[in-house]
């Protein structure tokens, strides 16, 4: 049976009180709930509807989507009509819409129609998300990209920052989070060194990930091998390679159809279940670019992920997959100028003739490119240009930026058009499958207090049991508080009341407690992590019920 229910998109109106924002009504299917009860959390990030018609087509027979489709969903931010993947990657995991950069925290700007304001000071608060409640629930948690596991859209369903940039922030935090499988890039993210997101604060993550008994592996054969129910794999410095490009530049890399279903079945063994979030990075990637193959090769390698999720739900019955793309990309059409006037003759071949030439993305052919450009034609070729033209050989000849040209010249050559090489901001298409599946038109943020309803839990009490702002509540206390910043990479909240002392250190999920008058020192470790947003430290209510 199905019945309309009215969501609302929720703002924090104070410190502690959550105000109701009215969003439009959606469909959702109601189901009869067992126990325990899973929830798989796909996202195709930066693709689009046009993106997956011509996947479809170039595949040649139906994807594994098609089969989930359910609905369409609204991307824009608190801000803009078009949203970036962090604000985007806010609202799907906690049910709020942000701002521009803004992971996992309250926007300070509203001016989207229908959005209330919020209190000034709310901005930059910390927000829990579907993945921490999972994890109060007693389930067990997984988190997948084929970007670094630290980008922005991971980021938003682990971590809380100010700006999608602190990569330093972001991964700490995730390891503070104690998620037990996590699969990705990002190995630079973890580790002191002088590369661009190596480590300014001196701490090896990787150590710490040891101290916490991870299986650490670093290759598709070290992940089949594991048996360990807590695995963290980091198969690259920074991104994996396109889907299509693997098997010539990175064969020790799993593809992400592999990753879902290890951690599928790595985390199905807890008796409470599971939350996992899978991210196909790269489709965004390919269309910030324009590059054609690079779109449909991972949005190919996406459909098998999802074919995954949803063949482990079928069988189990008591799995909530959504798959869904946070915002559109690239404005790629099927039709470009070519086609203006002989569009209703033109076969599909024409389109699609064109790409299967090419056996890697515009990202794989160039890294074959040698430096003195002597197998230029060679590099094109392998990109599906071929047979070129003596004004084509020129172009890519003199071309300063020969990703840029060569991306032109097939999309020309396969008649596929693109208006921007930015993010775009129509519905796009929403997938969904099993019990509480969501249909119709819904809002992005409707997603993530679906997903929380499915588990047992309310977001917004959630928030306010897990990100407290400390410097009242431990005021409230009798103690007299401060942020010490004389590490600035390592803020810490410091309390202090008579002979004790409270220190609490950034993204991590301890706190000191000295007491001088029985000359004792202790550690205490929580299952939530402590948050600074640069004005003020936020703690959950086990920290402050931890302190006397």
């Amino acid at each position: 049976m199905k019945y309309a229910k009215k969501w609302t998109s929720l703002f924090l109106a104070s410190a502690v009180t959550l105000s109701a924002v009215s969003i439009p009504q959606q469909e959702v299917e109601a189901a009869e709930v067992k126990k325990p009860t899973n929830v798989i959390m796909l996202v195709m990030d930066g693709s689009s509807n046009n993106a997956v018609t011509l996947s479809r087509w170039y595949k040649g027979e139906g994807l594994a989507m098609d089969e989930i489709l359910s609905g369409a969903m609204r991307t824009y931010s608190a801000e803009s009509a078009i949203t970036d993947s962090a604000p985007a990657a806010t609202a799907l995991a906690t049910g709020h819409k942000s701002n521009d950069k803004y992971v996992g925290v309250l926007p300070s700007v509203i001016n989207s129609p229908g959005l209330a304001q919020i209190a000034q000071q709310d901005a930059f608060r910390p927000v829990a998300n579907v993945l921490e409640g999972a994890k109060q629930k007693g389930k067990a948690t997984g988190l997948i990209s084929t970007s670094e596991i630290q980008h922005a859209t991971p980021a938003g369903f682990s971590a809380h920052v100010n700006n999608r940039s602190q990569y330093g922030d972001i991964a700490e935090q995730q390891v503070y989070q104690n998620i037990d499988v996590v699969l990705g890039g990002g190995l630079e993210s973890l580790s002191p060194g002088t590369t661009k997101n190596a480590r300014q604060d001196g701490e090896d993550l990787i150590q710490v990930l040891k101290e916490k008994n991870y299986d650490l592996v670093q290759t598709r054969d070290e992940l089949f091998k594991s048996q360990s129910s807590k695995i963290w794999g980091s198969f690259a410095p920074s991104a994996l390679a396109y889907d299509l490009d693997r098997a010539k530049t990175r064969a020790s890399e799993p593809t992400l159809a592999e990753m879902t279903n290890k951690a599928i079945n790595t985390l199905k063994k807890d008796e409470d279940g599971f939350f996992l979030f899978v991210e196909g990075s790269k489709v965004d990637w390919a269309a910030h670019a324009n590059d054609t193959i690079g779109i449909i090769s991972d949005i190919l390698s996406f459909d098998d992920a999802v074919k995954e999720a949803v063949n482990f739900a079928k069988e189990d019955g008591n799995t909530l997959v959504i798959a869904v793309t946070d915002h559109g990309n690239s404005g790629i059409t099927m039709g470009n100028a070519n086609t203006t006037n002989t569009y209703s003759s033109i076969p599909v071949s024409a389109y699609i003739d064109p790409l299967k030439k090419a056996s890697m993305t515009v990202e794989g052919a160039l890294s074959q490119l040698k430096e003195d450009r002597s197998n230029l034609k060679e590099v094109a070729a392998l990109y599906g240009l071929d047979q070129l033209t003596k004004t084509e050989l020129t172009k890519l000849k003199l071309s300063k930026d020969l990703g840029s040209e060569m991306v032109k010249m097939l999309a020309n050559r396969a008649n596929i058009g693109y208006t921007t090489g930015g993010h775009t901001g129509e519905d796009v298409f929403l997938y969904s499958f099993g019990p509480s599946k969501l249909t119709g038109l819904v809002e992005n943020t409707d997603l993530a207090h679906t997903m929380a309803q499915f588990m047992g839990f309310d977001l917004n009490t959630l928030t306010n049991d897990l990100y407290v702002p400390a410097t009242k509540a431990f005021t409230e206390k009798g103690f007299t508080t401060k942020i010490d910043l004389s590490d600035k990479e390592n803020p810490t909240f410091i309390a202090q009341k008579a002979d004790v002392m409270v220190k609490i250190p950034v993204n991590k999920n301890t706190m000191l407690y000295e007491q001088t008058s029985t000359n004792t020192v202790k550690t205490h470790t929580f299952d939530t992590i402590n948050i600074y947003n640069g004005s003020e430290f936020y703690v959950s209510k086990k920290v402050l019920n931890a302190v006397k």
